[in-house]
């Protein structure tokens, strides 16, 4: 959801544009990987994005989640300098790797690591999103639920004044029938409405940049 995947803009783009309008500057994007995941091969090598003028630099993967990325955040925030994250993920551990409350340890674990490398670092986090697996598999709705329960617990526990998180707030017209393109990842109006849920959180959280408007 956050990587994309050829000839997709990203929300990453879409926030992008937003915040050169609303907020200026000086900021960039920034993390060790550029790339899009290329369907055709399997894996994440495409620089084919919709508008490759922009600044691409993300930590983000095709099937990767908190149990994936939180070893690896210390080290990219550390080498990056990143001053705020911007973090969806939990779908793909849910399905696949962790239940809530493992899932939620990883949630723990991320922000210690993160802030090891950079003591003063905010975060902004999603909950995980309405999908269509949520919509079939009741069992599955259950876990999500769950763990987006425990996230907001989270978010609010471990938050500080020298390192703030936020929870990100997906607009309650967010559907998977028409702002993703498999029920899963999203379209152009689905990136639109993740990049304003980050926009508007950073916005009313911090002042930073402005209530999200489409570019």
């Amino acid at each position: 959801m956050t990587i994309g995947s050829a000839g997709e803009h990203t929300w990453r783009y879409r926030l992008w544009r937003h915040l050169c309008g609303a907020y200026g500057g000086p900021f960039t994007f920034v993390g060790p990987r550029e790339t899009l995941y290329d369907k055709s091969a399997e894996a994440p090598v495409s620089y084919a994005y919709a508008d490759p003028d922009f600044p691409r630099a993300h930590l983000a993967g095709w099937g990767e989640g908190w149990h994936h990325l939180t070893p690896l955040i210390g080290d990219s925030v550390r080498t990056a300098r990143a001053d705020v994250l911007l973090v969806s993920l939990g779908l793909i551990d849910l399905g696949f790797y962790t239940n809530a409350e493992q899932t939620a340890d990883n949630v723990r674990a991320f922000v210690a690591d993160a802030r090891a490398a950079r003591p003063s670092v905010r975060m902004v986090i999603m909950p995980v999103l309405h999908n269509v697996r949520a919509d079939q598999d009741a069992p599955f709705a259950a876990q999500v639920a769950r763990f987006n329960d425990l996230l907001a617990k989270t978010v609010i526990d471990l938050g500080t004044d020298s390192s703030p998180l936020l929870l990100a707030d997906p607009a309650p017209t967010y559907d998977f029938r028409t702002d993703t393109y498999d029920g899963t990842h999203p379209n152009e109006a689905g990136e639109h409405k993740m990049a304003a849920a980050f926009a508007d959180a950073m916005w009313r959280g911090w002042d930073l940049g402005g209530p999200y408007g489409a570019a």
